[in-house]
């Protein structure tokens, strides 16, 4: 299926799930991340905030434990630069004061930026993703292009309410793919070439 049907779809699935099925979502896949990926190396981890309106995974699961259990370790969230056409990457702490921007996405308010190079691990929001790795975003592709200036060493591990499909038929060799994909069941790990 190609990316563009597969996003009306499944954001339309995304959207349809109660608040208590999100939620509910949501910590089984904090739950997973934590029991799967061993943070007490990761210096830096980016995390983006989630979408109110498309009914995101709620990351603040993720990121809060991350600042009550590992204080070392200093997390992100994305802004989007419009002039550039980019995402950044800003420091986010405890105290960081958020600010809706014109597509109602909470960003942080301050200027820290932490350069791509520097993570060891992006959280990666996404639609829907295939049994390759690769995945469906809101077709910007800010992700892909942030993703394309980090480290090759950097983890790139995308969060998912849904199970892959087999193939998204127009994925090409630009796109950058996952190295796993944490759903609510379990997590998928991706060959890497």
């Amino acid at each position: 299926m190609l990316k563009k049907d597969l996003r009306k779809i499944y954001l339309t699935h995304q959207r349809s799930l109660s608040a208590v099925e999100r939620l509910e979502k949501s910590q089984a896949i904090s739950e997973l991340f934590f029991e799967n990926f061993a943070l007490e190396k990761t210096k830096f981890l980016h995390i983006f905030l989630p979408i109110e309106k498309n009914n995101e995974i709620e990351t603040e699961f993720i990121y809060r434990r991350i600042w009550q259990t590992f204080p070392n370790l200093k997390t992100a969230v994305p802004r989007i630069n419009v002039e550039a056409n980019e995402l950044e990457n800003i420091s986010f702490t405890p105290e960081t004061k958020l600010k809706a921007n014109a597509w109602q996405i909470f960003e942080p308010v301050g200027n820290k930026l932490i350069e791509p190079q520097l993570l060891d691990l992006v959280v990666v929001p996404l639609l829907c993703f295939d049994e390759r790795g690769f995945r469906v975003g809101y077709g910007k592709g800010y992700y892909d292009r942030f993703l394309a200036r980090c480290r090759a060493d950097c983890q790139k591990v995308g969060v998912n309410y849904f199970l892959p499909i087999r193939e998204i038929s127009d994925s090409h060799q630009f796109d950058v793919t996952l190295d796993f994909c944490i759903t609510p069941e379990r997590v998928w790990r991706f060959q890497t070439d």
